[in-house]
């Protein structure tokens, strides 16, 4: 095929003008062309008075393709195989793998051992979508917290209840992979070429429930309600996993052990730690959720276009350099979405953001994060940087009033150092109450003095970034792992211990659902060739 790549073309292009323009780009008559498939379409929205879509597109002809490239000298043109995902040749595995963790990681670790014949055995210690949907409702109306069925743990992970968000900076190749597998499941086809691709909370919750059906189709097993309480293990090798399900304990007899755990698990890190898996403190950052009217936002990136159905709710990515040397960055941007409750643990409050496909809410939300370095933790141990998560965690829920409430501050009274007393036009969209608190009172002062230089500076580069009436709900905690299981960077196997296999965002080598899964995948392929 070939693939011509920067084509621009208006917002309300249609496949008759695509068709024609990729005929004028090769030079041919447009009956030449068989087949017309999208590979990236982006939004270029650097002139507000003039927005348009940039467009890669993947051209299947019925003649001769070198010949007609070779006419057309285009330098837009090449020729491009598509993209085939291979199973790796594998040998029969003594003992079937064992995946520790439901979500992106332990997902495709999962699906891609299934698909080579393995029969993995997962274990997730939260429960099925379903099920865990009812929890999570049942704690955002009534405050009785299910601390293995929440917004961090159940099937999916994380990443089911927020944006759905599948752009990523991975260069990796399998992430095409990921992508292709989440259409196959049920995500919209869109996702394989939006250049900021999202499936939304509401689509998501089905696709991962698909893939955990064709798992259990390709011989797999999926048990819920399962927690990891220790490994065995024989001469630096894993022998086995003791499991707790339905409060027994059993053992799994394993040589192969993808330890996708998330990063919230931090029970489990402990218990890791405790049995001397090699690990170590790494830099992250903390915060909170800053909320602005989505038609505001709109505005201020789509000008004259905000609105259009076609261009939907506009995400921004922002980020500077303090005065202090944090680095301070918008992540997890979730137009027309809504805060949530993201606490595992009791008496901590932390937030986290969401949206459905349409993004559709009357707010739009983003992290507003700072860097925090280990040397903040003021400890040596691995697993300092969850105590210092913790500390934070239960001052929010304290200042937040108790219940589950969360500590929230309009962003000019945060800028004035001084208390809020009102709400104004931007109203919070945490369902589980807040209560007015400043961010001094339960973030470091290195972290808000980072945060208030940022919303100013970001002001600059998005109008109405520091709006007066912008809210900020707190804390935001759990954007990465401060711990990370060290592994050797050749076989992805941990340090000492072989065939236990540290994966994902929990052990510290992924920062998304795509990067994440993608992990997942190189995990199992090296238990698939060890």
């Amino acid at each position: 095929m070939i693939r011509i790549n920067n084509l621009k073309f208006p917002i309300d292009y249609n496949d008759e003008l695509l068709k024609k323009r990729v005929a004028k780009e090769l030079r041919i008559d447009e009956n030449s062309i068989e087949k017309l498939s999208l590979f990236r379409r982006s939004i270029d929205a650097r002139n507000k008075n003039d927005i348009n879509f940039l467009i890669s597109v993947d051209v299947f002809l019925n003649t001769n393709e070198n010949k007609v490239l070779s006419k057309a000298r285009s330098n837009k043109a090449k020729i491009t195989e598509p993209y085939e995902y291979k199973l790796p040749a594998t040998k029969k595995l003594n003992t079937r793998p064992l995946v520790v963790g439901f979500g992106p990681a332990g997902m495709f670790a999962g699906l891609i051992l299934a698909m080579s014949g393995a029969n993995p055995i997962i274990i997730e210690q939260g429960k099925d979508c379903d099920s865990r949907v009812k929890d999570i409702e049942n704690f955002i109306a009534t405050g009785n917290l299910n601390i293995t069925s929440n917004i961090q743990f159940g099937e999916g992970g994380a990443g089911t209840f927020s944006d759905g968000k599948l752009n990523t900076g991975t260069k990796d190749i399998r992430a095409r992979k990921v992508l292709i597998e989440f259409v196959n499941h049920g995500a919209p086809e869109e996702i394989l070429y939006n250049a900021k691709p999202h499936i939304g909370t509401d689509n998501l919750r089905q696709v991962v429930k698909n893939i955990r059906e064709h798992i259990i189709k390709l011989g797999g097993e999926v048990r819920f309600n399962t927690k990891l309480i220790s490994i065995k293990t024989s001469e630096h090798k894993i022998k086995g996993a003791v499991v707790k399900e339905n409060n027994r304990d059993s053992i799994i007899e394993t040589d192969n052990i993808v330890l996708a755990i998330g990063h919230s698990s931090r029970d489990t890190l402990k218990m890791l730690y405790e049995s001397n898996i090699v690990m170590e403190q790494k830099p992250f950052s903390v915060g909170a959720r800053i909320e602005h009217l989505r038609e505001n936002i709109d505005k201020s990136q789509y000008g004259k276009y905000a609105g259009d159905k076609i261009l939907g709710s506009a995400p921004y990515k922002l980020n500077v350099k303090t005065k202090n040397g944090r680095g301070a960055y918008t992540f997890c941007m979730c137009p027309g979405g809504e805060v949530v409750p993201a606490t595992s643990e009791i008496g901590m409050v932390c937030t986290n953001g969401m949206s459905e496909f349409k993004r559709n809410a009357i707010n739009s939300n983003s992290a507003l994060l700072a860097s925090v370095f280990p040397s903040d933790y003021k400890s040596e141990n691995p697993l300092a940087g969850i105590e210092f998560q913790r500390e934070i965690e239960k001052n929010a829920f304290k200042f937040g009033g108790g219940g589950y409430s969360a500590p929230f501050q309009r962003v000019e009274d945060f800028l004035k150092n001084r208390n809020s007393s009102f709400i104004g036009e931007v109203k919070p969209s945490y369902k589980r109450g807040y209560n007015f608190a400043r961010l001094d009172s339960f973030l470091p002062d290195y972290i808000t003095d980072s945060m208030r230089e940022a919303i100013i500076e970001m002001d600059k580069r998005l109008k109405g970034f520091a709006s007066p009436d912008a809210v900020l709900t707190g804390a935001e905690t759990r954007s990465s792992s401060p711990v990370r299981i060290t592994r050797n960077s050749q076989t992805l196997q941990s340090i000492g211990l072989s065939g236990l296999y540290p994966c994902g965002e929990g052990a510290g080598y992924a920062g998304g659902i795509v990067s994440a899964a993608v992990d997942g995948i190189k995990c199992a392929e090296k238990i698939l060739l060890s």
